[in-house]
């Protein structure tokens, strides 16, 4: 593997939308970006009790609501609890008023006003109810349940994104995880953002689906944020390690140039420690060292552009720091499980 130096640089495309010949050094929105995060779904939910909502495995309602999608997230904001949340093998998890349930890796899962197990059978009409909404069949606030006389209310968010080759970002989360509503801050952008969201839901100017839904993607990455201001000050995995000032700083390093002529030496000069130290610290919070983490890197941000268009395989190779197109091939197939001349993403 050698990196390319040649002033005839090819940038690597970070959206579908964009062209870029300078990179961020901003992982999370690199990461966001590279693997096409998109909102499909967006509605507000407004359950009386009793009810037990089973949500299907992404997997199955997926293709219904964002087809090619690798992935489906699944998000729920408590604006009035309490209620309860389970994927199976777990146990359930009470949210109270303010607390987030995010289901990452498009598990099967329950929403409840008490606390029982995932049912063991799909529901149909929950397929049914999916593809209804994303054909904007239904309102914008559902409101379903039993007589009484309590009852919830909830922000429900699904997106999609790429699985394959690399996703940073959900890869080092467990199947389930609330977020408490103590993350909140005075000034909580999140909060506006519902706000905004709730009188948008109400109006009935042009584009309200176009704006909820962008809406659906902003709270994400404000979910995420979240997720990083409870983690545990032991937390280890892609996105704890962003916090981590040495760590952190060498991820942005690495996102930076990706295609710059990395070697272990030079990432820890440049951050400030001794290779050792940076080997070990990066090892532990990312779970793998810092060449193989930017080996995958650099396969993500090639899978990206030979699925936005028809780029030739050798100017991918150059654009992220392979001057051999048989290199570069061989590191792809390794990393990604065929050849780049026959990805396809999903």
């Amino acid at each position: 593997m050698s990196a390319n130096h040649d002033s005839e640089f090819v940038p690597v495309v970070r959206s579908s939308a964009a062209i870029t010949d300078q990179f961020s050094a901003d992982p999370l929105s690199d990461a966001l970006e590279t693997v096409r995060l998109r909102a499909a779904v967006f509605f507000f939910w407004e359950p009386s009790w009793p009810f037990t909502t089973a949500v299907p495995s992404g997997a199955r309602f997926g293709p219904l609501i964002l087809p090619g999608a690798g992935r489906i997230v699944s998000y729920h904001i408590v604006t009035r609890g309490p209620c309860w949340g389970a994927v199976a093998g777990a146990e359930p998890m009470r949210l109270d008023t303010g607390d987030i349930l995010l289901v990452p890796h498009g598990d099967p899962y329950v929403m409840s006003n008490d606390p029982v197990p995932p049912p063991g059978k799909e529901d149909p009409s929950a397929l049914a109810f999916f593809r209804m909404m994303a054909a904007g069949e239904l309102p914008a606030r559902v409101v379903d349940g039993g007589p009484g006389p309590g009852s919830n209310s909830l922000v429900c968010g699904f997106l999609g994104c790429d699985g394959r080759p690399f996703n940073p970002v959900l890869a080092a989360l467990p199947r389930l995880v609330r977020i408490p509503a103590s993350a909140a801050s005075e000034h909580d952008p999140l909060g506006g953002l519902v706000d905004f969201a709730v009188r948008e839901s109400h109006s009935d100017q042009g584009g309200g689906r176009c704006v909820l839904l962008r809406l659906a993607e902003m709270m994400f990455v404000e979910v995420l944020r979240r997720y990083l201001a409870t983690a545990p000050a032991d937390a280890k995995g892609w996105l704890a390690s962003l916090r981590d000032p040495l760590v952190g700083c060498a991820l942005r390093l690495l996102h930076g140039s990706p295609a710059a002529a990395w070697t272990l030496d030079r990432l820890a000069r440049e951050a400030g420690t001794s290779r050792t130290v940076l080997a070990e610290r990066f090892s532990v919070l990312v779970g793998e060292p810092p060449m193989a983490y930017l080996t995958r890197w650099r396969m993500q941000l090639a899978a990206r552009q030979l699925a936005d268009g028809p780029c030739k395989v050798h100017a991918v190779a150059r654009a992220v720091g392979y001057e051999s197109e048989a290199a570069f091939s061989r590191a792809f197939k390794r990393t990604v499980g065929v050849a780049p001349s026959r990805w396809r993403p999903g």
